[in-house]
């Protein structure tokens, strides 16, 4: 497996980027997974359905299966959030995993600027940051800027720029 991310500010439009480039990714026959940082109370579950009750009524885990799909919902209650190193382990092996978040965290991202924002490149401060996706010129950056726009360009540096898992789980700090 290969990772890659994307990085950026709330509203710079990053699972928008992803969900243009998945396709593209996919078309090439690679098999892709995402993995989503959520800064906030989430839920996949819905009130009223049966996997909902078994996780209120105090279920550490419920696995949901069908003939389509099927999920597994941990809840943590006073465990500590798990880190980026222990998720990127429990993905199925697929060709690229892409993240969505970390932004703190060490392993190869693009980040994804809108000037509209008005905040300061990730960039100048996150040495494993490879290029910039953005809808306006910086000639400031110090590394390749792509236009939004090209999805294709922007693909093409994703995969060469993904890192096998490997290394990644090396960079975060673990074996």
């Amino acid at each position: 497996m290969r990772i890659i991310g994307l990085a950026g500010w709330s509203g710079s439009g990053k699972t928008t980027l992803l969900t243009k480039v998945i396709p593209r990714i996919v078309a090439r026959g690679l098999r892709v997974s995402t993995l989503k940082h959520a800064h906030h109370d989430f839920d996949v579950d819905q009130p009223g359905k049966d996997s909902h009750a078994h996780r209120r009524a105090g279920a550490t885990e419920v696995l949901i299966g069908s003939d389509r799909r099927w999920a597994l919902v941990h809840e943590l209650r006073h465990e500590d959030e798990p880190s980026l190193a222990m998720l990127l382990r429990k993905l199925s092996p697929v060709d690229l995993v892409l993240i969505e978040g970390y932004k703190s965290e060490r392993y190869p991202k693009l980040e994804v600027h809108r000037a509209a924002l008005s905040l300061p490149l990730l960039a100048a401060d996150d040495p494993a940051i490879v290029a910039i996706a953005a809808d306006t010129a910086l000639p400031i950056a110090r590394i390749p800027v792509i236009d939004l726009d090209d999805i294709g360009r922007i693909v093409e540096v994703m995969i060469r720029s993904a890192a096998p898992l490997d290394s990644v789980l090396a960079q975060l700090g673990t074996p």
